[in-house]
């Protein structure tokens, strides 16, 4: 009889999406994979993963989905962090629920251990209960979670301007300077213009923690991510888990995997990047993402994307994208749309609806886009006609995975939000960074000093963005031979497939998960 492993994301396409490759990858070493996610999110789930025979997926039925928490110091905000307990509070009894019918349901299957995205530390009380081992699972890669450990163990304190400090047992190029320090001011959690962002009390670098977590269940020690030198939150949250899983592989960052190995205490694995099967068996080719990511909304179709890049020499094309849950300020777009004018590079620029304004996406918990007009936010009206055919501009979901398997393109400017970034790294395609929040700064160093194939726009990264540090940026990135031959040689390492390392990770996982019920 296979075991249960349940799989618990956290809201959200970037935690979602992994996971459930995740339980594809349980589901081939033939373990029963159970992804457990709230009724919000159920219209992301597609047919195809809820027909394989070793995965199912189970719904929380959630309630309405509460606003984003203010401030503390903002009028009501004492009454909406209620309804976030209260909201909590009851998705709490309705998975004690789910757990208590399945533990006495006729035949049922022993249940090996819950996988919990790290920014929902508030279910291991309620897996605890049932003596569900707890396994902590990283949707992000591993520099991040390092670079603050290490911070932390470390201390920062004094950095002088010019000052280099190394972290003990991480690579050199990884040294502190006072730009690692300087980062954007975090506004309330889910602020998308460059705020919190979707982060958590336990994920590395999160945002901020979005939902309060139940009556009578612990919450972080502190609001968004942690200060350099504090203890990240993450180390508390995983305190009691058995062994944890790290979106990534050693070929990307086999230092920071065993940094961590070596100092938390527990099994540490790198099992992913946790892309698609057809991401890994496309290597060399076009991917069409209408394959594999139905049902989006966009101005343009995928033959459109492909007659235009078609027409741009190899190499010559910026891809221009932020996530659906950050990006600039509405005062750094139009400094952005000014630089791709000026820039003389092909460009290609996803402008996701609400872009530049304040609040979640509509759609971070399942909910409906915005239907209200003065909510759109920004886009650069104008701009199509002064650059003509050297530009192609995008609103709403672009085939990312298409463009960037596409020889056209040369470049990726990215806030370097971590499924972008292994998607990218994957086909060999070099990258501006421009961080906004969270993991990302350690993503962009990570590119940008570790691997060495990107660049950043600036090196002050609170300073808001201008329209001549951009152009500077793109001439630096698209001029540059050496980075992109270097994210070239990157990309190969993955022609051959999901990587060997990861594959072993998953493997011995499973060995050690097996051995633990015995």
């Amino acid at each position: 009889m296979a075991l249960e492993i349940l799989v618990v994301p956290f809201f959200g396409q970037g935690h979602l999406l992994p996971s459930m490759e995740l339980c594809k990858h349980f589901a081939s070493r033939n373990f029963r994979a159970v992804l457990v996610i709230s009724s919000n999110l159920s219209s992301s789930v597609p047919s195809s993963l809820r027909s394989l025979p070793l995965v199912e997926v189970v719904e929380i039925p959630s309630s309405p989905t509460p606003p984003p928490p203010p401030p503390p110091s903002q009028p009501g905000s004492g009454d909406l962090m209620a309804q976030h307990r209260n909201h909590h509070s009851q998705m709490a009894q309705r998975l004690e629920s789910v757990l208590s019918a399945r533990a006495s349901a006729p035949n049922s299957i022993p249940i090996a251990c819950a996988v919990t995205d790290v920014m929902m530390s508030w279910t291991a009380e309620i897996f605890q209960k049932f003596r569900i081992p707890l396994v902590g699972f990283f949707t992000s890669g591993a520099c991040s979670a390092a670079m603050e450990f290490a911070q932390w163990k470390a201390g920062v304190d004094g950095l002088k301007p010019g000052e280099t400090r190394l972290l003990p047992g991480l690579p050199e190029e990884m040294a502190l300077t006072e730009f690692d320090l300087k980062k954007r001011p975090h506004g309330p959690p889910h602020l998308r213009n460059g705020g919190g962002g979707p982060g958590g009390g336990g994920a590395p670098g999160g945002g901020g923690f979005p939902f309060a977590p139940p009556p009578g269940r612990p919450g972080p020690k502190f609001m968004g991510p942690p200060k350099p030198g504090q203890e990240p939150p993450w180390v508390d949250d995983v305190a009691d888990s058995v062994a944890l899983l790290f979106n990534t592989c050693d070929d990307l960052e086999g230092p920071f995997i065993e940094y961590l190995a070596d100092r938390v205490g527990k099994p540490v694995w790198g099992v992913g990047p946790l892309l698609p099967e057809q991401y890994w068996r496309s290597a060399g080719s076009l991917l069409h993402d209408r394959e594999i990511r139905t049902n989006r909304k966009s101005s343009i179709t995928e033959d459109e994307v492909i007659q235009w890049l078609d027409s741009k020499p190899s190499g010559s094309v910026l891809y221009v994208s932020f996530g659906s849950e950050v990006g600039p300020t509405m005062e750094e777009y139009p400094q952005l749309a000014q630089a791709l004018e000026e820039s003389s590079s092909p460009f290609i620029w996803v402008i996701q609806p609400g872009s530049g304004r304040g609040g979640p996406p509509r759609t971070f918990l399942g909910g409906k886009p915005d239907s209200d007009p003065d909510k759109e936010g920004y886009f650069p009206h104008g701009l199509k006609e002064k650059v003509g055919d050297r530009g192609l501009i995008i609103r709403g979901w672009a085939p990312q995975l298409l463009i960037l398997s596409h020889p056209s393109t040369g470049g990726f400017l990215s806030h370097c939000g971590w499924n972008s970034t292994v998607e990218a790294i994957g086909r060999g395609v070099p990258f501006l960074t421009w961080p906004i929040r969270g993991d990302q700064y350690h993503n962009a160093k990570l590119v940008v000093a570790h691997l060495r194939m990107g660049h950043v726009i600036l090196d002050d990264m609170s300073l808001p963005m201008k329209k001549d540090d951009i152009v500077k940026g793109i001439e630096r990135l698209m001029g540059d031979e050496g980075v992109k031959e270097r994210a070239a040689q990157l990309g190969k390492r993955f022609e051959g497939g999901f990587p060997a390392s990861s594959a072993a990770g998953l493997d011995a996982f499973a060995e050690f998960i097996r051995q633990k019920t015995k």
